[in-house]
């Protein structure tokens, strides 16, 4: 627990400094120590992933082979450095995106057919969806980070991730000997529906707190509340808790049925980077969408 404190505070001083960063920057290139983390994120998590494949189980375990494995860290660690530069040069990030991971998904797709370097059907699966999960899912959050709203998108979603994350474990510890309804049994026993259900409302706190934090209080400090907003954030956040319990609960069925613990020992206390991102990653696309429609 001391070392989950610990590196819990520091992840919070990071995040507050890349919010310093994003908020007094001008022209958009604040916002690229965010994208310096989802960068990182995404080729971390993609080694991690691969590793626990590889550790699997006879009857799950993939091998990926040394040159599509090449291939599939390589595009993780491109995508998003990718996105970001055309999007701050041209604003059409989302173009060289797409351009990007076709390309990668034919070279991963000659790879099988030729049977280069070993590639099998079951690798280069494995290869593109580790490609989807960290690399195209980290170029969402980096396509957050970049839009005209960015900032209270950000501070949304990692408030809500975060208050989602934290309540869950609260709610569902301290209720748990009373209400001890499982919510996904097979895949995580510790899991409750109370538990569940602590985490939406911690969620809902998180983007009542964003709301606050960026719309609440005018130039002179007076508080402001415009209801239709603010019902829109707590609607985001609402969906956004599910989709960040939902990606929680995805990771731990990969973690089972490759029989291990943690995807990796990274961050003292909290295991590796997916153990810690795995949420966000689901999320990003929720408040991205959200965002979309809000300000269309």
């Amino acid at each position: 627990m001391k070392k989950r404190i610990i590196t819990g505070t520091v992840y919070v001083v990071v995040l507050i400094g890349l919010l310093a960063m994003k908020w007094l920057v001008p022209n958009g290139w604040g916002s690229l120590g965010f994208d310096v983390l989802f960068c990182a994120i995404s080729v971390l998590g993609s080694i991690e992933l691969l590793r626990a494949f590889k550790k699997a189980p006879q009857e799950l375990q993939m091998e990926v082979p040394l040159a599509q494995k090449a291939i599939t860290i390589s595009f993780c660690s491109a995508i998003v450095p990718m996105y970001a530069a055309v999007e701050i040069a041209m604003g059409s990030g989302w173009i060289a995106g797409l351009a990007l991971a076709l390309v990668y998904v034919i070279v991963t797709l000659i790879f099988m057919f030729t049977h280069f370097g070993g590639s099998t059907p079951k690798s280069t699966l494995l290869s593109l969806f580790t490609m989807l999960y960290c690399g195209v899912l980290c170029c969402v959050l980096a396509a957050l980070n970049h839009i005209e709203h960015s900032l209270e998108g950000i501070i949304l979603l990692f408030l809500v991730v975060m208050l989602t994350d934290a309540m869950a474990y609260i709610v569902g510890s301290t209720l748990k000997r009373w209400i001890s309804a499982p919510l996904a049994e097979s895949i995580s026993p510790n899991k409750t529906v109370i538990g569940g259900v602590g985490g939406l409302i911690g969620g809902i706190a998180g983007a009542i707190a964003a709301y606050f934090i960026y719309f609440g209080f005018n130039n002179i400090g007076t508080l402001v509340v415009d209801g239709i907003m603010l019902g829109a954030f707590i609607l985001v956040g609402f969906i956004t808790s599910i989709a960040a319990q939902a990606g929680d609960l995805f990771e731990s069925y990969i973690k089972r049925k490759c029989k291990i613990k943690d995807m990796g020992n990274l961050l003292p206390g909290h295991g590796g980077v997916l153990d810690r991102f795995d949420s966000m990653l689901v999320s990003g696309l929720i408040v991205l969408l959200g965002f979309i429609i809000i300000y269309i």
